[in-house]
């Protein structure tokens, strides 16, 4: 088995989309937080801007072109005992072209719309944080 080694905290993007007051939420399938309902989104390559990745994150992942993006909060994603340390920012997004739908259905299990004083019981911690910023904007 090989081994990774860490030099520092890696960097994510997810995307608090929003249409008629409700948030699209999928479900992950791998670690981490497999199992748990998360903001969609993907990691930040060496070079990329995290707008771009973001933009290019949701494409790849649902197939809908993000309007205009607000920085919504910024989490850490910190469980030494599962190797994971994650920095990513969340942006909000009130506009987009397209219909969601999964378009990596290896890598997620569902996608949903919730309100947010009706969110799943599983919650990823990228949408815990997302949600705080929501309510208390």
């Amino acid at each position: 088995m090989a081994t990774q080694s860490w030099t520092g905290p890696r960097v994510g993007c997810g995307v608090a989309i929003l249409r008629d007051g409700k948030l699209l939420l999928i479900g992950r399938a791998r670690p981490p937080e497999a199992g748990c309902w998360s903001l969609p989104g993907g990691k930040v390559d060496l070079w990329e801007r995290t707008e771009e990745a973001a933009r290019g994150e949701i494409a790849e992942e649902l197939g809908i072109k993000l309007g205009a993006l607000e920085l919504l909060c910024v989490v850490d994603y910190v469980a030494p005992e599962e190797r994971e340390h994650w920095v990513s920012p969340a942006f909000l997004a009130n506009e987009f072209e397209g219909e969601p739908a999964l378009l990596e259905p290896e890598k997620h299990t569902g996608l949903g719309w919730f309100a947010l004083d009706a969110l799943p019981s599983s919650l990823a911690r990228s949408v815990l944080g997302a949600v705080e910023a929501l309510q208390s904007r």
